[in-house]
């Protein structure tokens, strides 16, 4: 028997597409959560997905003592880590709670690993770090700077995880910088389930071709771009999930990794809605709106590091991405509360 691997924030929309893609290959897994963002639901969809059950601790990576307790329990071989709060709006209302879950929370998850000889961690980071990056697309050695709170507690991460190697060079961490996750699980059992208004583009455009929502709001149509909208870089949820799995496989000695997980290839707010209205063959309302502060024009990643050094890159095209969210959303209308 495989040890197993502790995945914390397993039953989120980026850690539950994980947790399927490692149980696929065979690896065992344990979910750490705490269910602040997310549904005890997410368990019913996994485990009709997985043949094996999926062990499941519902506690807090602030919680020092429940997480000695898991690592007594367990012989783990490592650490996929997505645990942390992630809006970038509510950030900036709140930075203390970011600063504590998303800071405070990974430094406890450290020492606790530490503590238990457990040294191999994959990081959930984000393109956040880079800023205002001056050139696209964006390589790993762009220079790092944060424009808001969220992203701030990232970077500060990030920063631990550099000096935590560099002090104790047997660490083995991955620090995964994604661009932007969209799609869900082609069973439709599994997708992006925000509380509230969305914060992501794709599940405002699945509300809106639901019914759920009005018109989609397109803020700016005046960028320097080819139609004036938003440019981003797009992943499916299930490839940047595929990503996790080739980076634990990629830290078989010591070792810091820092890659970027995307496309390289610009998809426009315009250009997404186009194909999400195609491929699904539902019309989406929209209005455009003024730019958002904080928002750029372009954001790409250069991938290239990610197939050097994990042999990973994406398998699935616009295309894929628009049908299988919209596969998902029509089929839960009320997300995970939707009855199986």
């Amino acid at each position: 028997m495989k040890h197993p691997i502790l995945i914390t924030g397993g039953t989120g929309f980026i850690g539950s597409h994980t947790v399927v893609a490692f149980a696929e290959a065979g690896q065992p897994v344990v979910i750490l959560d705490n269910l602040c963002n997310s549904s005890p639901k997410v368990l019913d969809r996994l485990a009709k997905l997985n043949a094996n059950p999926i062990e499941f601790v519902q506690a807090d990576i602030r919680d020092a003592q429940a997480l000695d307790a898991l690592f007594a329990r367990y012989s783990f071989a490592g650490v996929i880590h997505f645990a942390g709060l992630k809006a970038v709006g509510e950030s900036v209302a709140q930075p203390l709670r970011y600063l504590e879950n998303n800071v405070s929370g990974t430094l406890n998850l450290l020492q606790a690993m530490d503590r238990a000889n457990v040294r191999r961690l994959v990081f959930s980071s984000s393109a956040t770090v880079y800023g205002n990056p001056v050139r696209m697309p964006i390589p790993e050695t762009a220079a790092l700077s944060a424009t808001n709170p969220y992203g701030r507690t990232k970077l500060m991460c990030e920063d631990a995880l550099r000096e935590l190697h560099a002090a104790d060079p047997r660490w083995h961490i991955a620090i995964l910088r994604y661009f932007n996750p969209v799609g869900a699980h082609e069973s439709g059992l599994l997708g992006e389930s925000p509380n509230g208004i969305p914060n992501n583009l794709m599940p405002y455009i699945t509300q809106v071709a639901l019914g759920q929502r009005a018109c989609l709001q397109i803020f700016g149509n005046d960028y320097d771009t080819p139609d004036g909208t938003g440019v981003r870089d797009y992943l499916h949820v299930c490839d940047l999930a595929a990503g996790h799995l080739a980076a634990l496989r990629a830290l078989h000695e010591p070792q810091l990794l820092t890659v970027n997980l995307g496309t390289g290839r610009g998809v426009s707010v315009q250009d997404m809605v186009n194909t999400f209205a195609r491929v699904n063959g539902v019309p989406i309302p929209q209005k455009v709106m003024p730019r958002r502060a904080g928002d750029v024009a372009v954001s790409l990643a250069d991938p290239r590091q990610a197939k050097a050094l994990l042999n990973w890159e994406t398998q699935f095209d616009l295309e894929r991405m628009c049908a299988d969210a919209w596969r998902w959303q029509s089929m839960n209308p009320q997300g995970f509360d939707t009855p199986l």
